[in-house]
């Protein structure tokens, strides 16, 4: 099972036309193993859970997430055979449990990172809540990226960042 990889990733985190990886080198393997310890899958299925695991911020591509799978079995770390159908099991090896160990604080790391980069996804479902945010980040970046600013409304900048913070922290 060989695909050609494509950057193929849907991020909806993109900065100046480039995009911004979710997962940095190799970390994407330890997570479709994780994934596997758990029950034998499809393609389609992890793809489903890595987006249910990043509540939606990444959805590997086929293009993907099948050159990481290919690598994988080349490595033993998963088998993947015909089902009827058509469709490719993929199972973790035992070698592939031991690797996962192996790289358990790494994991652990990666699963901390994810629920840290998840925080505020229910905000920004409310689409009240993502124009404010939008519109914060447009003023702000108008302000201290594009504009001439000198020490003094910098810190006024700061102070006012900080005062809604507070303020939104004080609500009952």
């Amino acid at each position: 099972m060989r695909h050609v990889a494509q950057d193929g990733e849907q991020h909806p985190h993109e900065r100046g036309g480039r995009r911004q990886r979710f997962f940095g080198h190799g970390e994407l393997r330890l997570v479709i193993l994780d994934r596997l310890r758990r029950n034998a899958s499809h393609g389609y299925e992890i793809i489903k859970e890595i987006e249910n695991l990043t509540l939606g911020n990444y959805v590997p591509s086929p293009g993907v997430i099948y050159p990481t799978l290919d690598l994988l079995q080349d490595q033993q770390l998963i088998t993947i055979t015909d089902e009827d159908g058509g469709r490719k099991k993929i199972a973790i090896t035992m070698m592939g449990q031991q690797w996962l160990e192996r790289n358990r604080e790494q994991l652990i790391q990666i699963h901390e990172r994810i629920k840290a980069r998840c925080v505020g996804y229910e905000l920004r479902k409310n689409p009240q809540m993502k124009r404010a945010i939008d519109n914060f980040k447009a003023v702000l970046d108008l302000k201290v990226n594009q504009g001439e600013l000198n020490a003094a409304q910098l810190k006024h900048i700061i102070g006012i960042i900080d005062r809604a913070a507070l303020e939104i922290s004080q609500l009952d």
